[in-house]
């Protein structure tokens, strides 16, 4: 006998087909362009250029330091705007992704940064006694150090960005959060068949959606841990 009320397994099934790969896209996407642009510009911290720093320092801080959901609601609300011949107005999909892009990237910036400060000196002069630039430099010497240092905390972000795919609920994207909530409003005004009470439906629901995060959560966590133990 299934323990089970009938109307749980379309709506669980609704949320798998429809939240899972929506937040699994928005989360991919968030943390490749996170890796790039955050890469960049923690490389080019180190260079020692005041104004440069300054200027990256003060995007680093500022994505750090705004809650995202902050981050996201001023990115929806942005007007329109023009370029060329193009109106553009960004989707509520690609405002949550742009707000994950530039928390993340913010967080890559400075462990990009702290990694790459933590090799060794006689690394650069090596390098440079190669007649290695300093793009050389950083390309095939630097970088692939300080990157293998930050696997840990790269997978720690994904974990993140996952987890914070949820604030795009505030917009309406229908990551997993969100597609549990409108589940959870259909069961209990009746559109999946008989009224269900408001206090029983969401313990199924969004325990559900709990469970969801879990199970691709954990395996992540205890990859950053083995990472972490084995790399140090």
């Amino acid at each position: 006998m299934n323990p089970l009320p009938e109307w749980f397994r379309p709506v669980s099934e609704y949320i798998l087909r429809e939240g899972v790969p929506e937040t699994l896209r928005m989360a991919a996407i968030a943390v490749v362009a996170s890796l790039v642009i955050g890469v960049v510009l923690g490389t080019l911290m180190t260079i020692r250029f005041r104004p440069l720093q300054w200027l990256i320092r003060f995007y680093v801080e500022v994505w750090r330091g705004l809650p995202i959901l902050v981050t996201v609601l001023f990115i929806f609300w942005l007007p329109a705007f023009d370029v060329g011949r193009h109106h553009v107005q960004l989707s509520a999909y690609q405002s949550a992704a742009l707000a994950l892009t530039l928390w993340g990237s913010a967080q890559v910036a400075e462990a990009t940064r702290g990694a790459v400060q933590s090799i060794p000196n006689e690394q650069h002069e090596a390098a440079a006694a190669l007649g290695f630039g300093w793009v050389g430099r950083q390309t095939f010497v630097i970088l692939p150090q300080a990157l293998r240092r930050m696997v840990p905390p790269l997978v720690g972000l994904l974990v993140n960005t996952i987890q914070n795919t949820t604030i795009a609920f505030a917009i309406g994207v229908n990551e997993v959060l969100q597609a549990g909530q409108r589940q959870f409003e259909n069961v209990t005004s009746g559109l999946t068949g008989q009224p269900v009470a408001p206090s029983y439906a969401p313990f199924l629901i969004f325990g559900y959606v709990a469970l969801l995060f879990f199970i691709i959560c954990f395996p992540l966590t205890r990859l950053a841990a083995y990472l972490e133990k084995r790399l140090t």
